[in-house]
């Protein structure tokens, strides 16, 4: 290989191409390597022989089905209440419902707080979240909303539960 040859692969192009001075002609343009503190991953001539470099796969959505129509809540109805395992370190009882969206999907929506007063047929309001030991739960009921009332004697974190302020004695 020449030495103009090996000077275009070793050099980096900036803006111009490179020009190789002679003798008799103005100074040449002084081009510097151009170092970045962070090394830009090259693939190897054996990963691309071997067709390693692919695209990682779409993340998949914790929400589909209100995805889907594109909306933060949906209406639904319940057609069942009932109890669910958590997966293997926790040991509880949680309580979960089986809802017909509007959209006419059926998903299972965690009950959050202390206590309900779902039950089959009644109107809720479902919003996304999934419960993480539960495997299978997507959604969240929303407390306060629609025929899900809020958790009663709730201090703190109120507006999650749809608990109002409670009111303060009246001292005389």
């Amino acid at each position: 290989m020449t030495a103009p040859m090996l000077r275009r692969f070793l050099m980096p192009s900036v803006g111009m191409p490179f020009r190789i001075a002679s003798k008799a002609s103005a100074p040449a343009l002084q081009l510097g390597r151009q170092f970045s503190s962070t090394p830009t991953p090259s693939t190897t001539l054996n990963q691309v022989r071997k067709g390693c470099r692919s695209e990682q796969r779409a993340r998949k959505p914790i929400s589909p089905a209100l995805r889907d129509v594109m909306a933060p809540e949906l209406k639904g109805v319940c057609l069942k209440v009932g109890i669910t395992k958590p997966k293997k370190p926790n040991s509880a009882e949680r309580k979960t419902a089986r809802v017909r969206l509007s959209t006419g999907r059926v998903i299972t929506a965690y009950i959050s707080g202390e206590g309900h007063n779902v039950q089959q047929h009644s109107v809720v309001l479902v919003r996304g979240g999934r419960s993480q030991d539960c495997p299978g739960v997507r959604y969240h009921l929303v407390r306060g909303a629609l025929d899900l009332g809020g958790v009663g004697n709730r201090a703190t974190s109120r507006s999650k539960y749809g608990t109002k302020r409670p009111k303060k004695a009246a001292t005389a």
